[in-house]
């Protein structure tokens, strides 16, 4: 069978500098540089350096027909050039891509709406720009009407409209598109909660058609829940290809053993508002006895241990201590604030900092996050992802095992009922 996309050697180069302007420039902008580098020359100055920068660089990879595969990285990874060069927006500097069926983008909702033209209007506008014919638009007009929610504004102007309104009823239209190959850029984010659900729930539509879908995102969830391979984009290279779990995990960890044996390298990623104050160098999970572990038995307390370097006095920190989810979802969060008393002073030095959690964690895997911040908000270090642990679904003792075949939440609550016999 051949593959639906096929990337041969792909490689975009951007060039920074004057040849960056391009070759379209009036007569007065050619003239005013002509003079500008005479001038430069007789001071004895030559033109400004130029530079390449690789947004891309020999990304080579095949997706089968019917496959929803995953492109994640950091920011300025590469990720959104690949995907506007595979839409045809932006020319490969080298390397070849074929793509068999007919495509449709999903890469700037709302591209080609007018604002002076009602909701009605711009369906049929937006639709053709897309590629729709009007016939198809036609077909589909009530079912995106409905998907959008602004029916009521329907004949307004849409520069009226909120942004919110505005991005649901763009998604609308983009996502009613029927062509094999599907790309999509992070289009997710619109609009209020419920209606991501909707747009999630469009998009799983969408795949289960056996559609091809490349799929951008910054939401780990919504890639494990969508997609059935994933590729990770590293400055410009192409750095994993696998599975979902394989890939994902890759990413947040970035690349290293840090969520494994809690060591945490001098270039992990961190986030430092006033960098050079803090670092952290590693994290330990213990139970309460201090033995350490990465596999918990449900209901069975457990302590964060982390070591962190302060390189100068911090009169007004605290420390905090997150749990949170492989996905990123953060699950529940202690910082020193939270005994009832204010920031404290930290001296200059290194620091090894103990706290018990006391919270039930349902069976699942975690991760832990730590940071270091200023009264104000700043932070001077944050790392995570530092230690992968598992909750397990048996209790160490007794009869205390969670019962449910399928983990519902994050945290066992403790709930006080109160039964009460009634005739109606």
């Amino acid at each position: 069978m051949k593959a639906a996309i096929s990337v041969n050697r792909l490689s975009k180069r951007y060039r920074l500098g004057p040849a960056a302007r391009g070759p379209y420039r009036t007569f007065r902008e050619s003239v005013s540089m002509a003079a500008g580098s005479a001038l430069q020359r007789l001071r004895g100055k030559g033109r400004p350096p130029e530079s390449d920068v690789w947004a891309l660089r020999d990304v080579s990879f095949d997706v089968r027909p019917g496959e929803v595969v995953g492109i994640v990285g950091r920011n300025g990874a590469g990720k959104s050039t690949l995907l506007k060069m595979l839409s045809r927006i932006v020319a490969p500097t080298d390397g070849e891509i074929a793509i068999r069926g007919r495509v449709g983008s999903l890469l700037e909702v709302g591209t080609g709406f007018h604002p002076e033209l009602t909701g009605r209007e711009n369906i049929y506008l937006n639709g053709a720009i897309l590629g729709m014919s009007r016939r198809e638009i036609e077909r589909k007009f009530d079912e995106i009407v409905a998907f959008s929610e602004v029916e009521k504004f329907l004949d307004t102007p849409v520069k009226r409209y909120s942004s919110g309104m505005y991005m649901k009823l763009a998604f609308a239209v983009a996502s009613h598109l029927e062509p094999e190959v599907l790309l999509v850029d992070e289009v997710l984010a619109v609009g209020d909660a419920q209606f991501q659900k909707k747009c999630l729930g469009k998009m799983g539509e969408v795949s289960r058609h056996g559609r091809t879908v490349l799929f951008v995102s910054h939401n780990m969830a919504a890639v494990k829940s969508l997609c059935t391979r994933a590729v990770l984009i590293d400055a410009g290279c192409l750095s994993a290809d696998g599975t979902v779990d394989d890939v994902v995990n890759r990413y947040l960890s970035g690349g290293t053993d840090m969520a494994r044996t809690g060591i945490i390298a001098e270039g992990a990623a961190r986030l430092q508002d006033v960098p050079g104050e803090a670092t952290f160098r590693s994290v330990r999970l213990t139970d309460v006895a201090g033995g350490e572990t990465t596999q918990l038995y449900f209901g069975q307390p457990f302590q964060v241990e982390f070591i962190c370097d302060l390189h100068r006095d911090i009169p007004d920190g605290h420390f905090e201590v997150s749990v949170s989810t492989t996905d990123g979802v953060q699950v529940t969060s202690c910082t020193t604030r939270d005994c009832g008393q204010g920031p404290l002073p930290f001296a200059k030095g290194r620091h090894r900092v103990t706290v018990e959690f006391d919270v039930t964690l349902l069976p699942r895997r975690y991760t832990i996050d730590v940071g270091v911040h200023h009264e104000n908000g700043a932070t001077a270090d944050m790392v995570c992802r530092c230690l992968d642990f598992d909750v397990l679904r048996v209790a160490e003792t007794g009869a205390d095992h969670y019962p449910w075949p399928r983990t519902r939440g994050y945290v066992r609550v403790d709930g006080r009922w109160r039964l009460t016999a009634t005739t109606c």
